[in-house]
Order: C-alpha cells, then sequence, then structure tokens
C-alpha cells in the first residue's frame, strides 16, 4: 500500500481575508479559487515551490466551527514548515508584521522559530540541519 498526505483544511473567517493574508502576508501560491455555491467555495494556497500538501482555506459555515478559528490544536503548534533560509524568512516575517511568538532558536535538528497567522493558529518554521553540515 502506499499512501501519502496531500492536503489539510484550516478554519477561516473570511475567504478573501485569508487569501490575502497567505498569498501577500507569507508569498504562499493561490493555487485553487472555485466557487461552489453562493456562500461556499474550493480556495488552496501552498508555499511557492512546494511539492507536498496544501491547505484548504475552509471558511466556518457555524458558531461551532467559527470557534476553532486560531486555535485549531488547543494553543499548540499547529502547522510545520521547512525553510531554506530561516535569517531571511524571519526578516520578512517582521517586515510584513507577523506575530513572532518565540524567536529564532537553533536545537539539534536545526533553527526554528514560532509565528502566528492571522487568526492566531501557531507555526513552526524550520531551518533542518543539512546531512552535509559539519558537526
Amino acid at each position: 500500500m502506499q499512501q501519502s498526505f496531500f492536503q489539510m483544511a484550516l478554519v477561516v473567517k473570511e475567504y478573501d481575508e485569508a487569501i490575502t493574508f497567505y498569498t501577500q502576508k507569507l508569498k504562499f501560491e493561490l493555487l485553487e479559487d472555485t466557487p461552489l455555491s453562493p456562500t461556499k467555495r474550493w480556495v488552496r494556497v501552498a508555499p511557492k515551490g512546494n511539492s507536498g500538501a496544501s491547505i484548504l482555506l475552509a471558511r466556518a459555515k457555524n458558531k461551532e466551527e467559527a470557534s476553532r478559528i486560531g486555535n485549531q490544536t488547543g494553543g499548540r503548534v499547529f502547522l510545520f514548515m521547512h525553510t531554506d533560509n530561516l535569517n531571511r524568512d524571519y526578516e520578512h516575517l517582521k517586515k510584513e508584521n507577523i506575530q513572532i511568538v518565540r524567536e529564532p532558536s537553533t536545537h539539534e535538528y536545526g533553527k526554528v522559530l514560532v509565528f502566528a497567522d492571522l487568526y492566531g493558529n501557531l507555526w513552526d518554521l524550520i531551518e533542518p540541519i543539512s546531512p552535509n553540515s559539519p558537526s
């Protein structure tokens, strides 16, 4: 059997504000924005150059779903993203006024920082240690 993870849903308040944040602030690509009904759209985003999973921006349709916006994991880091240059991306996040929750630090697996998206969901941004790096 062969399986792979290709997409996850992220509950958002409004499609357009979420698209703006992810495509303009984080520089993600808008992969798809397809109207399904007058109130529902199929909206997918992913980091540029990404060959893995995408994020489905799913607008909350009721109070129960809306209660999860920004806190889909009970306050824990929700999403993990690799970068090839943490320092460059850290400067970009600061320039875009994106909330840095934990400043960059170095660990045995690489450099990491934590930031919050427009709703407060926490992300780990990780520059993994290259297998070719000197020990």
